[in-house]
C-alpha cells in the first residue's frame, strides 16, 4: 500500500520534522557550549561569542594535573561495571523466577517490589548507611556489628545497596513474559535443570533487554554523586563526579577545567550508546509496546 503525499500531508510532516529538529538543537546546546568553553582561553570564556578565537587543550591537561582524574575514571568504571554485572545477572534471575516459575504469592511479592520503586532513595539513605556501617564481621566489626566501619569507605558500599534494583527485576520479568513458555517445557522434558533453561535458552534471547538495562544501570552508576560522597572518604576511591567538585568552591568556579572534565565524563556514555544503539532501540521499543 503506497502513501499518498498530498500538499497538506507534506506541509504537516515538514512542520513536524522542523519542530523535532528545533527541539534537538535546543537539547544539544548545553553540550555544545560545554565543549566550546573547554577549548577556549580563560580570557574568552565569558565573552559574548560562542566560537573560540584560539583553540586550546590546556584545560584538558590541567584536569589531569590538578587531580588524579585517570584514577577517578577507573574507580567509576569499576563501580558502575560491578553494578551492571550484578543487576544483569541477579535481575535476570529474579525476573525469570517471577515470569516462569510456579510459586505461592509470587504476584504479591512482585507487586510489593515494584511498589518499592515509588519510595524516593533519599528516604532510605540513612537506614542503608547504618546497615553498611554495622554489617557483622566486616571492616573491623565484631559479630554484633560493632567496633569498625563495616563496608564504609570501600567500593562495596557503593555497589551492594543497588546490586539488584527493582527496575531491573521488573524489566527482565516483563521481557521473559513475552518469550514462549513452550521452550522451557521442551527443555524440561529433555532433562534440563531450571538454571540451564534460564542460562542457555532464555537469557540469549534477551539481548535487547539486557543491553537497555546495562546502559541505564551504567548511566546511573557513572553519574552517581551524593551516595559515593557520603560513604567514600578515601581520596583514592573518589569517582569522576566527585572529581568535578574540585573545580568549584563557594566563592569561584574554574569553568575551563570543569567543562573539560565534564566532556571527558560524558564520553563513556556517548560511546556506549553508539555501540549499543541497535539493542538499546529495540529494548526501548519493547518497553514502549508494553
Amino acid at each position: 500500500m503506497t502513501r499518498k503525499f498530498t500538499p497538506w500531508r507534506v506541509l504537516r510532516e515538514t512542520i513536524f520534522y522542523l519542530l523535532l529538529s528545533a527541539v534537538g538543537v535546543f537539547m544539544a546546546l548545553p553540550f555544545v557550549w560545554s565543549l566550546l568553553t573547554s577549548l577556549k582561553d580563560d580570557s574568552e570564556i565569558f565573552s559574548t561569542h560562542w566560537l573560540p578565537t584560539h583553540l586550546t587543550l590546556a584545560h584538558y591537561a590541567e584536569v589531569f594535573q590538578v587531580i588524579p582524574y585517570g584514577s577517578y575514571i577507573l574507580n567509576s568504571f569499576v563501580m558502575a561495571g560491578l553494578g551492571v554485572i550484578t543487576n544483569l545477572f541477579l535481575g535476570s534471575l529474579a525476573g525469570y523466577a517471577y515470569a516462569r516459575l510456579r510459586m505461592k504469592h509470587k504476584n504479591f511479592f512482585f507487586r510489593s517490589q515494584v511498589a518499592s520503586m515509588m519510595i524516593p532513595s533519599i528516604i532510605t539513605m540513612i537506614p542503608t548507611y547504618l546497615i553498611l556501617r554495622s554489617f557483622p564481621l566486616v571492616g573491623g566489626n565484631n559479630i554484633l556489628g560493632q567496633g569498625g566501619y563495616g563496608f564504609l569507605n570501600t567500593i562495596w558500599a557503593v555497589v551492594l545497596p543497588w546490586a539488584v534494583g527493582s527496575y531491573a527485576v521488573f524489566m527482565m520479568r516483563q521481557f521473559f513474559m513475552t518469550l514462549p513458555e513452550e521452550l522451557a517445557e521442551a527443555a524440561r522434558l529433555d532433562g534440563c535443570s531450571e538454571f540451564r533453561i534460564f542460562w542457555n535458552i532464555y537469557l540469549p534471547l534477551c539481548k535487547p533487554a539486557l543491553a537497555t538495562l546495562a546502559i541505564f544501570t551504567f548511566q546511573a552508576g557513572w553519574n552517581s554523586f551524593l551516595w559515593p560522597m557520603i560513604v567514600l572518604n578515601d581520596p583514592k576511591l573518589k569517582t569522576v563526579q566527585m572529581g568535578l567538585q574540585v573545580f568549584s568552591s563557594n566563592h569561584s568556579t574554574n569553568y575551563g577545567p570543569m567543562m573539560a572534565a565534564s566532556i571527558i565524563a560524558m564520553l563513556p556514555m556517548i560511546l556506549i550508546f553508539v555501540f549499543a544503539q541497535r539493542y538499546f532501540t529495540q529494548g526501548v521499543a519493547f518497553e514502549g509496546g508494553k
